[in-house]
């Protein structure tokens, strides 16, 4: 197994080849599951740069450990954006060189499962991302969960009288018979079509794929026209505090129970950066402590998520938070 640290040369060998695959791994995944990859989409706000190597300025000594960790993200979704900044800069901190990879998510695992890349850390688990663990299932290791629950919806804004999801069938005509989805690869996409749009009578609804970023460009256009729209989101997401949204009611439980983010890692990981894997065992985040995070990397935008972390240390109680993590 190749091993995380990989030279420049091979790296972008690596990320060549991938570039060429990632339209047919994204479609073979697809098929194979029903419940598809994605954050549920993971969002959007963040970094979509391919990869990002800048270090933050070190404000701890550093660890007795070292080395260079790969850590891939989905561009777009800012749940892995801003937990891959967060820990960049604290790994960093540490003495450890952290390179973090932006990917589609087909190519994400299929690089960790290899050996070239090290961890994705917003993995949700135990329903959205589970075909990836099944796939690749020796060729991975679930290090522990951070966040929980992350919940998948359909969602209006707050001024649609539109409660449910057995409401919509009857608003077809409201809504054009659409819903404004997200990059298809994502596992959220999977279940809405092959869960939740047959549970509720949406078969003949269009489903519209694209990104995440045009998704809530959408959505934030329909809310300054006052118009109708029903958007694919999940929580946690900085839209619910920017916008005033109602996440449509479930009675069937099409989505599934509800996930949590987990960290995914090569085979092999915790024994060769075991000081690393005991630090994201200890790392536990609350909607309170998170959401500020991924607001402000938000407001910041692309290419300042480390000064955002930064900012964000600044707090005395985040940063506390953040060495009770480095224990």
């Amino acid at each position: 197994m190749i091993q995380g640290k990989t030279n420049s040369f091979r790296r972008f060998g690596f990320l060549f080849a991938l570039s060429i695959a990632a339209f047919a791994l994204l479609a073979a995944c697809g098929d194979n599951d029903d419940n598809g990859n994605g954050n549920g989409g993971n969002g959007s706000g963040g970094n979509g740069a391919a990869t990002t190597t800048a270090t933050s300025d070190a404000t701890q000594e550093p660890s007795t450990g070292g080395g260079t960790i790969e850590i891939v993200y989905i561009p777009g979704w800012p749940d892995g954006v801003s937990a891959s900044n967060l820990w960049k800069v604290l790994l960093e901190e540490q003495g450890y060189t952290v390179n973090l990879t932006g990917l589609d998510v087909a190519p994400a695992y299929t690089g960790i499962a290899g050996g070239d890349l090290d961890a994705y850390i917003s993995t949700w688990l135990p329903h959205t991302h589970e075909s990836y663990l099944s796939q690749f299932e020796d060729d991975l290791e679930v290090i522990s969960s951070w966040y929980g629950p992350a919940g998948l919806f359909l969602t209006v804004p707050s001024y649609v009288d539109v409660d449910s999801l057995a409401d919509l069938a009857d608003n077809a005509d409201t809504f054009g018979s659409t819903i404004v989805g997200i990059e298809a690869g994502a596992g959220m996409m999977g279940i809405l079509a092959n869960s939740v749009m047959p549970t509720y009578g949406l078969e003949d609804w269009n489903l519209l794929e694209g990104s995440t970023p045009a998704m809530l460009a959408e959505l934030e256009r329909a809310i300054a026209a006052e118009e109708p729209v029903v958007v694919t989101l999940w929580s946690p997401g900085w839209w619910y505090g920017e916008f005033d949204l109602k996440n449509l009611e479930d009675p069937e439980n099409a989505w599934g129970e509800p996930d949590e983010l987990s960290i995914v890692a090569r085979a092999g990981f915790s024994e060769e950066f075991p000081e690393v894997a005991q630090w994201w065992s200890n790392w536990t985040m609350t909607d309170e402590q998170y959401a500020p995070l991924e607001t402000l990397i938000t407001e910041m935008g692309d290419g300042n998520e480390e000064q955002a972390v930064l900012a964000w240390l600044e707090n005395e109680d985040n940063r506390a938070l953040a060495e009770s993590w480095l224990q």
